[in-house]
Formats: structure tokens, C-alpha cells, sequence
């Protein structure tokens, strides 16, 4: 698990979000959601230690994560960036970085890298791009190499910053099932979307973030219950009931219906 105590993250001296006391837990599925710019992917930025904290603490299993090894860090947590340079590099050999945390130097893969490597491959529906170089893909075929090398990292935690960006609505959806299927199966899975209605539909817990600040932290349900979506997004959000269950979408005027 991970925790944050008193935790203000932002930019320079800037502070944009303050005073968070979350916890990311295993086998939890949460979307982070809020308006552009308030802070969402510099808070799992500062969690992952990819950003400087400007106060607060950040628990790992317990221990402040300052005390914990980088390399032992990545065998613990995970991260999809929304977006990265692709090097002139097979996709299998890109997928494969994701096991380097747990190679000594100089790095040489074992028959077991290799197998989580295809593993992942085929889990992110990548497996036919595995002898395609990177440079070559489009957008959303690098997207799911990327996904790829992540679950080839094989870490209780994942945090994902838009992982759907570049990808038709078929493959988002697949993505999004894969994700809540890996929460099932014990990972704790973070991710910034801004899909109100994808998030809504697919994740178990949501956090809501505006003006700096927490706004709502919950089960879809609670959240479409509290109102908070229509406050923070100036939108209607409204639902119909499926034989998959609830379905959401909006409308600009606030209505909930």
C-alpha cells in the first residue's frame, strides 16, 4: 500500500494540490479525475518520486519512501507516462525495459523476462507488433507496447496518466477492462482520465480534484451521488441502467437525472 500524509505537491514554489491524506491500496481500481492543470499527474509524479514534494510524507509499505532504494521502488511501483519518446528499438525490446529493475549489470535477460515479456504482450494485445521497431508504430500501437512493458514490470502498484490517449474506442475499452481485470487480480491500478463517463463506468474508487484541493473520494455511486462531477465540470452528469450495468454521460446544462 501506498499512503501520503499531509502531502502538497506542485511546481517550482507553486503549490497546486495540499494537504492529501490518500491511500493507494492493492486490488483497487481509482481513477483520478479533475479539470486540466489541478495537479492530477504531478501528485502520481511526486508519489512515484519523479517530482520533488514541496511538504508532507509518502509511505511505502509502511516506510517513508525516501528510505527505500530506487531500484527495490520500481519493483514495488509501476508508471505509463501519457506520452514518451519511442527509440529505434524492436517493441519486444522496449517491453523488456520493464524488467531491468530486477536484472544485476550488465543487464542479461533470463528465459523467464522473456516470457513475462510476451505475457504482457499479449495481454496489452500487442503480441503481433513484438519484431516491429518502435519509430514505425502509430500512436495508439506504441500505446499498447507501453501498456506492455508495464505489466512486464510486474508490480503490485501501477500508475497510468491517460493510458487510452492515441486509442480508437475499441481498443479503450479493451484497455479498461484489462485494467479492472489486473485490480481483480491484486494490483493496486491508479489512473488519470478524463473521461467522465469511462471513469464512472469502470473504476471502484474515484478521486475528485479542483481549486487545490480534494474535492470527493469514492465508489462511482457515492460520487454520482454527491453532485460533486456537476460542481467541478459544470456538466449534467446522467446515467441509464444497462444489462451491463450503469452507463454514464453528460450534458452541459448540470441535470442529473
Amino acid at each position: 500500500m501506498i499512503s501520503t500524509k499531509n502531502l502538497s505537491v506542485g511546481y517550482g514554489n507553486r503549490v497546486v494540490l495540499s494537504d492529501l491524506n490518500l491511500d493507494f491500496r492493492a486490488g483497487e481500481f481509482t481513477v483520478l479525475l479533475g479539470p486540466n492543470g489541478c495537479g492530477k499527474s504531478s501528485l502520481i509524479k511526486t508519489v512515484l518520486g519523479l517530482e520533488e514534494k514541496l511538504s508532507g510524507e509518502i509511505f511505502v509499505d509502511g516506510r517513508a519512501a525516501e528510505d527505500i532504494d530506487r531500484r527495490q521502488l520500481a519493483c514495488k511501483m509501476s508508471y505509463m507516462p501519457q506520452s514518451r519518446p519511442a527509440p529505434n528499438i524492436s517493441a519486444m525490446r522496449m517491453v523488456l525495459h520493464g524488467r531491468f529493475p530486477y536484472l544485476s549489470f550488465p543487464r542479461r535477460y533470463r528465459r523467464e523476462d522473456i516470457e513475462l515479456a510476451e505475457k504482457a504482450l499479449k495481454r496489452a494485445d500487442a503480441l503481433d507488433l513484438a519484431s516491429c521497431y518502435m519509430p514505425r508504430l502509430s500512436g495508439g500501437q506504441r500505446q499498447k507496447v507501453y501498456l506492455a512493458m508495464v505489466l512486464a514490470q510486474d508490480t503490485e502498484m501501477v500508475f497510468m496518466d491517460e493510458p487510452t490517449t492515441f486509442l480508437d474506442i475499441e481498443h479503450q475499452l479493451s484497455v479498461m477492462e484489462t485494467i479492472r481485470s489486473l485490480a481483480a487480480e491484486g494490483k493496486g491500478m491508479v489512473m488519470v482520465l478524463h473521461d467522465i463517463a469511462m471513469a464512472m463506468r469502470y473504476a471502484q474508487r474515484i478521486l475528485l480534484f479542483s481549486d487545490g484541493a480534494l474535492r470527493a473520494d469514492g465508489t462511482p455511486e457515492e460520487i454520482f451521488s454527491s453532485g460533486q462531477i456537476e460542481k467541478v465540470f459544470n456538466v449534467g452528469l446522467k446515467r441509464v441502467n444497462t444489462e451491463e450495468g450503469w452507463q454514464y454521460y453528460y450534458s452541459k446544462a448540470p441535470h442529473r437525472g
